[in-house]
């Protein structure tokens, strides 16, 4: 069933300054003159303004939590630093979920006698590492989007904590983890064919739902460690704090500092700093390779050749012939051949070099949709296994071989632009 979310749009005043293409307002000198006003601009929806953050910089704690609860009201809980200490037992190594360059991540539970209004539920407490400004920024923006933005594939942002120096994140609980734990873990349960299409068309729409916003949300950092899923393997995106606005009026992109992760990161992006919409749709496509074939968008040890996932795999993608070779072996030929090939061509249009010739998410979700019915498993049509040889040699146009992934290195690692470790629901805490 198609969805329909409703239309989001960003509530802005003349009195704000921006800086960057931030997204943050100085929600006390911009509110509106009365209640009705706000509702006439914007209607339902909460209001959205803007603030450079070196005004916010400049903000004490206090001031910066009296202006998130007066803007969000009961939708985010304001929580106290004792409260939090108290549900993961004082931040235990034993309720520790994750850990990065953010800070670390520990479960807790809430009951309903903690806070009125919420219900006893098990959360993730993310705890901002106070070394360094980057580490605040981010923490603001996710409470600025995760605070308005809702949608079922959207992790969810129960509240937030700031107390002098500490600031903290409390989200629903994912309790499967993170995408990147199943493909990657060598201890994991491999994913079945079908439980990665429903994983990839979940994100797909959340993505969807940023993009088709009346002001656009860029995603920034789509990767599979910020796709968590819920006990039912429903996807849902997380950690927004490199988000930002999309291009206005007749821009065509937005020039901001090159951020995210190598290998998902788009080439025109890392290049020139020009991001938009279609950067989110090339690091789509990177993940839509990670779940054809298992292997991380960068892993340093395997064989120069095969170590960039959208480089090694770009000769097969066209071919179901050719395409056999590249997928997971962990899946045991349990998957579509057609179904895999029209993945594969999504990947391909994904990454493209030319932005203006990937797809666009609405046409992304209704293909991955059409191909849940399809039963023409790989091993029972004499497409696996794809080989009994250890390598093979498939010629392509240019003449140079592409050697298939049977005898190359295990996959234990990756390479990016930002270090990255596991967090509370299995995804990066930075």
């Amino acid at each position: 069933m198609k969805e329909s979310p409703k239309a989001w749009r960003p509530f802005t005043t003349n009195c704000c300054s921006t800086e960057d293409q931030t997204f943050i307002c100085n929600f006390s000198k911009c509110k509106p003159s009365s209640k009705s006003e706000m509702s006439k601009t914007i209607g339902p929806l909460p209001s959205f303004r803007r603030l450079s953050f070196s005004d916010l910089s400049r903000s004490s704690s206090t001031r910066i939590a009296e202006d998130l609860a007066q803007t969000f009201g009961p939708d985010l809980v304001d929580f106290q630093l004792s409260e939090l200490r108290a549900i993961t037992q004082n931040f235990s190594s034993h309720y520790l979920l994750g850990q990065g360059g953010f800070g670390t991540v520990h479960k807790g539970y809430v009951d309903d006698s903690l806070k009125s209004g919420i219900k006893a539920q098990a959360v993730a407490v993310k705890l901002l590492d106070i070394e360094g400004l980057q580490g605040h920024r981010e923490w603001l923006a996710e409470v600025i989007f995760l605070g308005q933005l809702r949608h079922k594939n959207l992790v969810r942002l129960i509240g937030y904590c700031c107390e002098e120096e500490q600031r903290l994140l409390v989200y629903e609980f994912m309790p499967r983890g993170s995408l990147e734990n199943h493909l990657f873990k060598r201890l994991s349960v491999s994913l079945p064919w079908n439980t990665r299409l429903k994983i990839a068309i979940g994100a797909a729409k959340g993505l969807a739902f940023l993009h088709g916003a009346e002001k656009p949300v860029i995603y920034r950092d789509f990767k599979t460690s910020n796709i968590l899923l819920d006990s039912e393997f429903n996807a849902k995106l997380s950690d927004f704090g490199l988000a930002t606005m999309g291009p206005e009026g007749s821009n065509t992109h937005v020039t901001t500092r090159v951020m995210g992760t190598y290998g998902y990161a788009a080439p025109e992006y890392v290049s020139t700093g020009h991001l938009t919409t279609k950067s989110d749709i090339y690091s789509f496509g990177v993940v839509l390779l990670e779940l054809l074939t298992g292997r991380r968008a960068v892993d340093k040890m395997r064989t120069k050749s095969e170590q960039n996932l959208v480089d090694w795999t770009r000769p097969y993608l066209g071919s179901s012939r050719r395409l056999r070779y590249i997928m997971d072996p962990r899946l045991a030929g349990q998957y579509s051949v057609r179904g895999a090939k029209e993945m594969a061509l999504l990947a391909s249009k994904c990454v493209s070099m030319n932005p203006k010739d990937r797809s666009r998410m609405p046409e992304l979700i209704e293909t991955l949709e059409s191909l849940q019915q399809l039963k023409d498993m790989a091993i029972a049509s004499g497409h696996w296994p794809a080989t009994s040889q250890k390598i093979i040699n498939i010629k392509v146009k240019n003449g140079s071989n592409v050697c298939s992934p049977q005898g190359n290195k295990e996959n234990r690692g990756n390479g990016m632009m930002k270090k990255n470790s596991p967090n509370a629901h299995g995804r990066k805490a930075r």
